[in-house]
């Protein structure tokens, strides 16, 4: 007899975003409170942070959080906690400077690898023994299609969210005999201050934040390990990577996706860029 999907109900619930100030975090707060959850929104800006939750009202809140700082992070849980048990937390927070490798900073380089990898590492060491101990909970990671697809130019970012792909596979099968639930959410190119001069390969348009949003909630109600948004990439990411090496490349080539990294729009990029040189 074919197993059954389990369909959870978010009313009630307790969800924790990290990075939700803005872009796909904000998004997805919104979707889960008017599903009937209690929202925690995290951000490094205090101050937007606050007009967030208030923008997004009900039973909505805010506190700081630094997700590459373990006590930071920790605080965070523990006032999402005085809300109730958390039973989703989604780890959303990142930054993507875009160089050739050679012109990134060693800063750049652990400033990206701590918030993308190590957050998203920290925050389920801080959730999972709460969750296993009640034999349920669900943590969500927003990795992107480049944690699939190497692109030149991003080679930090790619390697932060290729590495956050591997962990949620192994947090999958680790935690899976406990109750607990983890997913991953891959989106291509979103219309976000991240993605900010960044073009979408040829054949395919910007995601909104708010489609990356849906694809969370839906996998929160029904939970699936691999997510791409949109949802017709993740098929053409494995139809073509079945082709030999040589072939793949070409195909990248015609669709402009080895130079989507590179050939960006600096000065509609600057300002995104120093935010993120300042998110540490």
């Amino acid at each position: 007899m074919p197993k059954r999907t389990r369909h959870i109900d978010l009313r009630n619930s307790v969800v924790v975003i990290t990075g939700a100030g803005r872009g796909i975090g904000l998004a997805t707060a919104g979707r889960f409170a008017a599903a009937g959850a209690t929202v925690i929104i995290g951000d490094l800006d205090d101050d937007v942070a606050a007009k967030a939750a208030l923008q997004i009202g009900g039973r909505t809140v805010s506190h700081t959080v630094d997700v590459a700082d373990r006590e930071s992070y920790a605080a965070f849980i523990a006032f999402a906690q005085s809300q109730g048990p958390i039973d989703i937390l989604v780890n959303n927070a990142g930054i993507m400077p875009l160089s050739p490798l050679v012109d990134e900073s060693d800063e750049a380089t652990d400033r990206i690898l701590d918030i993308n990898l190590r957050g998203v590492i920290t925050g389920t060491k801080l959730v999972a023994p709460a969750m296993i101990q009640r034999g349920n909970g669900h943590i969500i990671n927003v990795a992107s299609a480049v944690g699939r697809i190497a692109v030149a130019n991003g080679a930090t970012y790619s390697a932060s969210k290729f590495a956050v792909v591997g962990f949620s596979e192994a947090m999958h099968a680790e935690l899976a005999p406990d109750g607990v639930d983890v997913s991953c959410v891959l989106p291509t190119v979103v219309a976000t201050e991240l993605a900010a001069g960044v073009g979408a390969t040829r054949g395919m348009r910007p995601v909104k934040p708010e489609g990356v949003a849906a694809a969370i909630v839906e996998v929160a109600r029904k939970p699936t390990f691999e997510t791409w948004v949109p949802g017709y990439s993740k098929g053409l990411f494995y139809s073509v990577n079945t082709l030999p090496r040589r072939t793949r490349k070409l195909v990248s080539h015609a669709i402009g996706a080895d130079t989507a990294l590179s050939n960006v729009d600096r000065d509609a990029r600057s300002a995104y860029e120093r935010r993120a040189a300042d998110s540490h």
